[in-house]
């Protein structure tokens, strides 16, 4: 099953359609509209709307909420869930934000080995992110031709850089880092004389160099890919406070 947050015309979702075309049996579901930043949000104040398209199926809600009616009202009983290639990077703390991390999480939540999958650049380079994905699942590590090698209570979040295939370095395994913007929040007036406002940021300098974060290893010019849970315990703390 492939789900995305950038919707269901994305081309970075084309684009991993076209890597499994001819590897099994492909289904989509996806929002109809871009979700990007919705993190692990699901409807349920308003109904939804659920279209079959060209693409796959088309959900007027979040990228999570794709993944449940992937499996609770198509009934699919996918092997995996692949979540992506989304348009930006998703990496460092930036996880916590993102519709495609989610989506694969709701995945592992339900039972369903899930790969989160992001371009962390210009569109322009999806050809060569298309190629390197298909050499992750099918050829070397080869996650969907082992699946034993998928972790079993969390997602796997790949990251590949903007560059042609031949100038990535490699792959990195890495632990995530954290990723501080430079955030703003721009005023600005309706035509009926009402406040609005718009939220933005750009990304700080890293504050790391370490080899092993992920944010380092992509910077680099590597793949990254990173083990994710989704249990947030902090186990230290919690053995700190129960003395």
């Amino acid at each position: 099953m492939l789900v995305n947050d950038d919707g269901i015309f994305a081309p970075g979702l084309a684009a991993l359609r076209e890597v499994l075309q001819n590897r099994g049996e492909v289904m989509v579901v996806a929002p109809h509209e871009e979700h990007s930043g919705m993190s692990h949000a699901i409807t349920i104040h308003r109904p939804l709307r659920l279209k079959k398209l060209e693409q796959g199926y088309a959900v007027t809600g979040t990228p999570a909420d794709c993944v449940k009616i992937a499996l609770e009202t198509l009934r699919f009983k996918p092997d995996f869930v692949l979540s992506g290639i989304n348009n930006g990077a998703n990496l460092g703390t930036d996880v916590l934000y993102s519709g495609t991390v989610a989506a694969a999480i709701e995945g592992v939540l339900n039972g369903i080995p899930s790969i989160a999958i992001s371009l962390a650049g210009p569109q322009d380079f999806l050809p060569s992110a298309a190629q390197m994905v298909e050499e992750l699942l099918f050829v070397k590590p080869g996650f969907l031709v082992h699946p034993e090698l998928l972790p079993r209570a969390g997602v796997l979040n790949i990251n590949i850089p903007a560059l042609p295939r031949e100038a990535i370095q490699g792959v990195r395994f890495t632990r995530m880092g954290v990723r501080k913007y430079d955030s703003f929040v721009h005023q600005h007036q309706d035509p009926w004389g009402g406040r609005y406002y718009w939220l933005g940021g750009t990304p700080s300098e890293l504050e790391s160099d370490e080899l092993d974060v992920d944010l380092v290893a992509v910077d680099q010019g590597y793949v990254s890919i990173t083990p994710l849970r989704f249990d947030l315990t902090d186990y230290q703390e919690l053995e700190r406070m129960k003395t």
